[in-house]
């Protein structure tokens, strides 16, 4: 066969499908949330709980999944989960009650938890160092694009058909992507596409620490690098939880938009946090080229600016109008993402590839733990205290996770580490 010109970037592409299409079905819910509530005769609470329990699935599994994909290896791991998250979508179709919803819901959350994992895998396998942030801008954009198409998709099958054949078609579509990335992914080493040039662009243009083989998981765990990444994900974590789950209900409830009406405002945020997430990729090689800053510290630079920047969607609850609200959700959507990419960016600088899937499982359940609290007190004290002081929090947790980034990620390269413990000197840019 013939090499193909690139390949590396096509990979890319087919794993930020997939990433859509799990968040196409992830986000199906939160669109639906104002009609769900009428049709199952749901409370804000009862919904809560329906969304906790994904979240629940989702962090139980999230290092589980990592380490099946290490273990099995990227190409079936990744092809079995998402037709395991298909299946289970589909049948949500079939939910008569917030406990039978909620039940499917926490399948969905064990399965769905592969994606982040299994994208950081075929990053840290396909990608020189320098290059590693701009692969991840680009598959994290996976994570808002499925979040974009789903009000107006969702809300026009909703619509027209009912709400079950939207969450009947957006589990579907997965087992489409399942058969595609099996036929079609290999590792580089085995690639019969890759040329000779690309694979060796790729070997050595990455930093390689000893075999994480020797190195069990409590290891990784025990590591002052992984909770460099994993608090900064804690506390950013919120935030997507609840842009995802709750911005529909909040425009339902608080500021008295139409289901249509929504289909037509909900879906912009995730366009921002496309663009952030493209340009936080971005971003760090502008810092190393114009700014000097090491590779590490360059992906700090950005997660700091946008942990500056989510003091806006903290103001959410200042505004009078719901399009002012819309845009400091902008604002909030753009920022997380770019703090997303340049924090999951971090797993694979820090980690070698044949660990990344475990590391970065554990750092998501560390995300998912913070999610998971903030959206149960949001159905807790939602009606009570309103949703204004609720985003409040956000710009903080995000300035409390940039900081902890900076005390914890200091001396932990992989060239740091390798000096600390063999005494000699760096040699690599990072």
């Amino acid at each position: 066969m013939s090499a193909i010109r690139g390949l590396r970037w096509w990979i890319i592409v087919l794993v930020c499908l997939g990433t859509i299409l799990n968040y196409l079905a992830r986000n199906s819910l939160g669109v639906l949330a104002p009609e769900l509530k009428t049709a199952l005769n749901l409370s804000t609470q009862q919904y809560s709980y329906v969304v906790g329990a994904f979240q629940i699935g989702y962090t139980i599994m999230q290092p589980v999944c990592g380490i099946v994909v290490d273990l099995i290896g990227l190409r079936i791991g990744f092809a079995l989960f998402a037709a395991l998250w298909s299946a289970t979508g589909v049948l949500h179709g079939f939910a008569s009650g917030w406990l039978s919803l909620g039940a499917m819901r926490g399948m969905l959350g064990l399965f769905e938890a592969a994606a982040i994992p299994s994208g950081m895998k075929a990053v840290a396998e396909w990608f020189p160092d320098r290059e590693k942030s701009v692969a991840v801008g680009y598959f994290n954009a996976g994570t808002s694009l499925g979040a974009l198409l789903a009000p107006p998709l969702v809300i026009f099958l909703s619509l027209r058909f009912g709400w079950q054949s939207a969450f009947m078609f957006t589990g579907a579509v997965g087992f489409i992507w399942a058969a595609l990335w099996f036929v079609l992914y290999r590792p580089p080493v085995s690639h019969p596409r890759i040329s000779r040039h690309e694979l060796e662009l790729i070997q050595q243009g990455q930093t390689h620490s000893p075999p994480a083989s020797q190195r069990p998981v409590r290891d990784v765990l025990g590591s002052r690098r992984f909770w460099a990444i994993a608090l900064p994900r804690f506390f950013a974590e919120p935030a997507w939880q609840t842009f995802s789950f709750w911005i529909p209900l909040y425009l339902a409830t608080e500021r008295h938009m139409q289901l249509k009406d929504i289909a037509i405002f909900a879906w912009l945020p995730f366009l921002a946090a496309d663009l952030g997430g493209i340009l936080g990729g971005y971003l760090s090689p502008f810092m190393m080229k114009y700014f000097r800053l090491p590779l590490v510290w360059s992906r700090v630079a950005g997660v700091v600016l946008g942990a500056v920047m989510m003091i806006g969607p903290a103001c959410i609850g200042l505004v009078a109008s719901p399009y002012e609200a819309i845009a400091l959700f902008c604002i909030g959507g753009f920022a997380h993402q770019m703090i997303s990419a340049l924090v999951n960016t971090l797993s694979a600088d820090v980690f070698d590839p044949d660990e990344v899937a475990t590391a970065s499982g554990f750092a998501g359940m560390a995300a998912w733990i913070g999610g998971l609290g903030f959206s149960l007190m949001v159905g807790a004290l939602a009606d009570k205290v309103g949703y204004g002081p609720l985003f409040a929090c956000l710009g903080a947790f995000d300035l409390i996770g940039a900081t902890l980034l900076i005390i914890l990620i200091r001396g932990q390269t992989r060239d740091e580490r390798s000096e600390g413990v063999q005494g000699q000197p760096r040699t690599s840019h990072t």
